[in-house]
């Protein structure tokens, strides 16, 4: 589902695998946490979990100083070693460096992002830069990439496996990409740009978390929501009395540009505002206004590319993704434009007819797609998202639905736990047993939208598992659902579902991929293959042995009706005109604002920016707006998607293209999902993904199968 959101992860393993701190905190941190900070001594729980219930919130500040200072003394170890560096010495011992600032920095990154407060905010602003001098004091450290280096320079003759060897190779990769090769001006200059970079996308998550809660559009009476669902109406007011504004009704805004309550609401004029609400979140003057902060970070990065020798930050940031450089990713969008636009025009056409139809005496604006697409749909295949609501109970959906689903493939058993702490009351925690019964992961699903939680959903990875610790791994869903108002069943639209689906891809592939060197997990693939695992996922929400155990209504427990079923399954590609248009319209404006040289003015009018880029890429269409417009696009200024988001595109060709293998090959079958399992998931950072996806499919992936999976032959 591209309203996903991955991550932390990525940016958490590379500190924890770099070890080591940045020389002024060192210096005055001790080495030695006090003994009533629960991080300074082991979990007694299972796995490892952490005991959330015991953790005060100024135990992470202490905690992540203390873990900085430890690894300094771990890096330093190496590399002030004076043996020959071996590949034990040196790169298995990288691996082993920073146990406790990895536990602690983990959960805190979750906090933050999941469940934040002013404290946690606080120190989240003073320990990011920090961090970031940190990760950079490893990565540009000459003596420790000199021991890399030499043994990168005699690989060969190290007698090392190919996994080893690839680890080797990714490791001084790494450490170049960072910056090791330049001189020490140059490396000053540069962690001083990352340092400032760290602190404004802080201030940026910051900012915009507080924009989104004051663009919830208050309603004062239930008449004007006619259209929603009693559920719906009674979760606004349950979120207008949390807010101090008992009586009346509270929609509280999702990330996208497009807002999930616009299908349903029959008041134009409230639709209008709602759009406009989500759309300028992020803009008006005052405390919470970001623009600032997304011109300062695209002259940043695009300063740091420059000083690394790139003329623009994506080509800096692409240069070790699979597309391996932007102009492939360009190509790929662009491609995809043509198409895109034809069937939105077409699609438009029918929206406007419908409203002609009716009488309704004006031209189809951006608020109004969403109702009026609901429309066509109803009238085309007689689906109604109210109903389909009716069969899909979020409990059900993920234990009878995701749950079943990896049964089917993987042969995976659920068993909750409620001996686990979690951070909120909210998440539910489930054990995870693979085929031949043994425990493989802790899972934690935290499905609900909070005031104090970002926008989106993401998975995040609470440890870091590996072969060499035993350490299995601990992972979370994080989710936007609106939460019910007490009594009230949870109940997704089929959107919502994918979501699920989607989400639990991403847990999958980190329960599936954990290596015995943890630098080889599956999170340290490419940033624009991160996308595959969760995408493939989703086919299976609506196979129909797996549709049929979870599509049951809430009340009756009656099994969705063969009729309705086939009706999603004809119309899911209905509005793929429409959103393709705006996803491909979102990554194009990423790489364009990534795509700025150094030489760009540092002050630049986000809005006109914005403006000229979807002109120049042909995406400018009134009434379809990107998915996310600049002051809200939170996965490519909070930093993980930056020159990245394209990757949700090049991810679903890979998980079109393989979902084909498995319609070719008996489909859904135990035997498929161990071949699937054993060739791609499990191999995780142990060799070139193009190269495992080639050893699975026989070929490299074809652009074919996502056109048709989304209807633009």
């Amino acid at each position: 589902m591209n309203a996903s959101v991955r991550r932390l992860p990525l940016m958490a393993l590379a500190l924890i695998l770099a070890g080591g701190v940045a020389g002024g905190t060192a210096a005055r941190a001790g080495t030695v946490l006090s003994a009533d900070n629960p991080f300074a001594h082991p979990s007694p729980l299972p796995f490892g979990a952490e005991p959330m219930d015991k953790i005060k919130d100024s135990d992470f500040e202490a905690a992540i100083e203390v873990g900085m200072a430890q690894e300094m003394v771990e890096i330093d170890a190496i590399a002030e070693n004076h043996e020959e560096p071996t590949f034990e010495n040196t790169i298995v011992a990288l691996d082993r460096a920073g146990v406790l600032l990895g536990r602690v920095k983990e959960l805190f990154e979750q906090m933050v992002s999941a469940n934040t407060n002013e404290t946690l905010d606080r120190i989240n602003e003073a320990e990011q830069p920090k961090l970031q001098a940190h990760a950079d004091s490893i990565l540009l450290n000459a003596k420790l990439f000199g021991r890399i280096r030499r043994l990168y320079d005699h690989r060969d003759e190290l007698g090392l496996d190919d996994k080893q060897k690839y680890l080797l190779g990714w490791q001084y990769r790494r450490f170049v990409h960072a910056g090791a090769l330049l001189g020490q001006q140059r490396k000053n200059d540069l962690a001083a740009l990352n340092e400032r970079i760290a602190k404004l996308q802080n201030e940026y998550r910051v900012r915009l978390q507080a924009a989104t809660n004051d663009a919830a559009v208050l309603v004062n009476s239930k008449a004007e929501l006619d259209g929603l669902s009693e559920a719906e109406i009674a979760a606004a007011a349950d979120a207008a009395k949390k807010r101090g504004h008992d009586g009346k009704f509270l929609l509280v805004l999702a990330n996208t540009t497009q807002q999930p309550l616009l299908e349903s609401l029959k008041n134009r004029s409230l639709r209008q505002k709602l759009l406009d609400a989500s759309e300028t979140r992020g803009e008006h003057p005052g405390d919470h206004d970001v623009r600032d902060l997304v011109s300062q970070l695209a002259q940043l990065r695009a300063a740091k590319a420059q000083l690394l020798n790139y003329p623009n930050f994506a080509a800096y940031t692409e240069a070790e993704q699979m597309a391996k450089g932007p102009d492939a990713a360009r190509k790929l969008l662009l491609n995809m434009v043509p198409q895109a636009l034809k069937k939105a025009k077409a699609e438009e056409a029918e929206l406007q007819a419908m409203i002609d139809q009716q009488g309704g005496g004006f031209k189809l604006g951006p608020a109004d797609w969403a109702f009026y697409a609901e429309q066509v749909r109803k009238s085309k295949y007689d689906v109604d998202v109210n109903e389909v609501k009716q069969y899909f109970e979020l409990n059900r959906v993920l234990q009878d639905g995701v749950f079943f689903a990896a049964n089917k493939m993987y042969g995976l058993t659920f068993k909750e736990r409620h001996d686990i702490p979690t951070y909120h009351p909210d998440m539910r925690v489930f054990e995870v047993f693979d085929a031949d019964g043994s425990s493989l992961a802790l899972f934690m699903f935290d499905p609900y939208a909070r005031p104090n939680k970002n926008g989106g959903a993401w998975e995040q990875v609470l440890n870091t598992p590996s072969g060499m610790d035993r350490r299995k791994p601990i992972i979370v869903n994080s989710l936007n659902f609106t939460k019910p108002a007490e009594g009230q069943p949870a109940l997704l639209s089929f959107d919502d579902v994918g979501g699920v689906f989607h989400e639990f891809g991403h847990a999958l592939y980190s329960m599936f991929s954990v290596q015995y060197y943890p630098s080889q997990n599956g999170d340290n693939v490419p940033r624009d293959a991160i996308e595959f695992p969760s995408q493939f996922n989703e086919h299976w929400a609506l196979e129909p042995v797996v549709l049929a155990n979870y599509a049951k209504h809430h009340v009756t427990g009656a099994p969705m009706p063969q009729a309705l079923a086939d009706k999603i399954r004809k119309a899911r590609n209905y509005g793929q005109g429409y959103a393709t248009t705006e996803a491909v319209a979102a990554a194009l404006l990423d790489l364009e604002w990534h795509s700025l040289p150094a030489s760009a003015p540092k002050q630049v009018d986000v809005d006109a920016f914005e403006t000229a880029a979807l002109r120049k890429d042909g995406v400018e269409v009134n009434e379809v707006p990107p998915r996310y417009r600049s002051p809200y696009f939170a996965h490519i200024w909070e930093g993980d998607y930056a020159a990245n988001y394209y990757s949700y595109m090049w991810g679903e060709i890979l998980d079109d293209d393989a979902y084909e293998w498995f319609v070719e090959n008996g489909g859904m079958t135990r035997s498929n999902g161990q071949k699937f399992r054993d060739k791609v998931f499990s191999s995780g950072c142990t060799n070139d993904l193009m190269a495992i996806y080639r050893a699975f499919r026989g070929r490299e992936p074809s652009a074919d199968a996502i056109k048709r999976e989304r209807g633009l032959e």
